[in-house]
């Protein structure tokens, strides 16, 4: 016999037996309870943050023991040990590649970095000083009418070159984005180069006539770009799997997941940690800041986090990647106080007692900032690897019999049924 719950409806007297799988109750069971009136019982979840909406084999967190796995592969082997082309083929066909699988894959990808010139031009046509993320969100979106078969999202029909695509294109689609705004010229894709590398020479080059960035740079975003690849049903990918939902293809998904994570609340916690660090100003300043998180006065930012009860196993990975780039980069002046701060949250019993470890955000910023990157570049560089992961959730929810299109329950707020009055009748 199965595991149940056994719930007695104390409104009514009636005693229900509902099954327990996978240490959740079925929404439709819930419904069968119901009052005088005939009302199904449903749950209200704000934020969705203790309702299962789907079932996922892309990623698996363990917030309190600090674990993150992409299928089954811990997150720390994977970052010593794989590129982020290797991941994200991971992550989109559920196992590592094999070599020629591998040399097969980056070559696809490779070969489609190019944009179509119209979606240049689109990106040329926005004021200088518009947000790369608007850039981008807009120039994904637009890709669906130059490949308009994308918008089925049938698996009979093949999405495995719109998948190569759409990975291939968005560090082109981010560059073209930065180089827009500090008002250079566009530096198109080489075939020849590293995926990563590629993305930096197409920010970075100038009159070199062959500009390579530092290999240990190249290694530290590698690695920023893995840790990002996904992370269970955050707010962009449940974006991503809602607009899926209604059967729309990955483009237009994907832009919408980028829209979510164009939120400050969701991309933009990196960019508050250096806002904060700015404020705090020295290290000799810390003990004051730290006085007024516990007194109200101040936020700390890139501290605790809404699964993680422990500490972000992709903070640690951050930590040592943040060392080997300040000693090409020379130290950024915010990481003393960056330090100072974790030092003491890990110490301080206010901080312990409340779980309030540092996040994926706390160092990342630093990292960004000394590869030379404005802040409001960083949510792209959020974009660019999470892709792999929307995409993997897009094709797995294509794929789930179980799937119907997302229409939540409501609870209704407004007045009670009443009837029409005439306009010289109001008032």
């Amino acid at each position: 016999m199965g595991e149940t719950l056994t719930i007695r409806d104390n409104r009514t007297g009636e005693t229900y037996e509902l099954p327990v799988s996978e240490g959740t109750l079925r929404a439709k069971d819930l419904f069968r309870i119901r009052d005088a009136d005939g009302h199904g019982l449903v749950s209200f979840d704000p934020g969705m943050f203790n309702t299962a909406t789907c079932h996922s084999s892309v990623a698996y967190i363990h917030g309190d023991k600090g674990i993150l796995d992409y299928r089954g592969y811990p997150i720390e082997e994977l970052a010593e040990r794989c590129s982020y082309l290797e991941v994200a083929y991971l992550l989109v066909y559920g196992e590592l590649p094999t070599g020629a699988q591998l040399d097969q894959w980056e070559y696809d990808i490779n070969h489609h970095m190019f944009i179509p010139e119209n979606v240049k031009k689109l990106i040329d046509a926005f004021p200088y000083d518009a947000h790369p993320m608007a850039k981008l969100m807009s120039a994904v979106s637009s890709l669906h009418a130059f490949y308009p078969e994308s918008r089925e999202a049938d698996l009979h029909l093949s999405p495995h070159l719109q998948i190569r695509r759409l990975i291939a294109k968005m560090p082109t689609l981010a560059a073209f984005s930065y180089r827009h705004s500090a008002g250079l010229p566009f530096v198109y894709p080489r075939d020849d180069i590293s995926y990563v590398e590629n993305f930096m020479r197409m920010l970075f080059m100038m009159g070199e006539r062959d500009y390579r960035p530092d290999p240990r740079l190249v290694h530290a975003l590698e690695v920023l770009f893995v840790l990002h690849a996904d992370h269970e049903q955050n707010c962009s990918t449940t974006t991503v799997r809602t607009v899926a939902s209604s059967g729309n293809g990955p483009y237009t998904c994907v832009s919408a997941g980028i829209g979510a994570l164009f939120g400050p609340l969701h991309g933009g916690a990196n960019e508050a940690v250096l806002r904060m660090l700015r404020e705090i100003g020295d290290v000799s300043h810390v003990p004051e800041f730290i006085r007024g998180v516990k007194t109200g006065g101040a936020r700390l930012m890139g501290f605790g986090h809404r699964v993680y009860k422990n500490y972000d196993p992709r903070a640690r990975i951050i930590k040592s990647t943040a060392h080997d780039v300040f000693e090409v980069t020379g130290v950024n002046p915010l990481l003393e106080i960056a330090l100072e701060l974790e030092r003491i949250a890990l110490e301080d019993e206010y901080f312990v007692t409340r779980r309030l470890y540092p996040n994926v955000d706390f160092y990342s910023g630093l990292i960004y900032e000394a590869l030379g990157f404005e802040p409001e570049m960083f949510t792209a560089l959020f974009a660019i690897p999470r892709t792999a992961g929307w995409l993997a959730q897009w094709m797995e929810g294509a794929n789930d019999a179980e799937q119907k299109i997302v229409r939540p329950k409501q609870i209704y707020t407004g007045p009670a049924r009443r009837h029409f009055v005439p306009i010289d009748q109001r008032g």
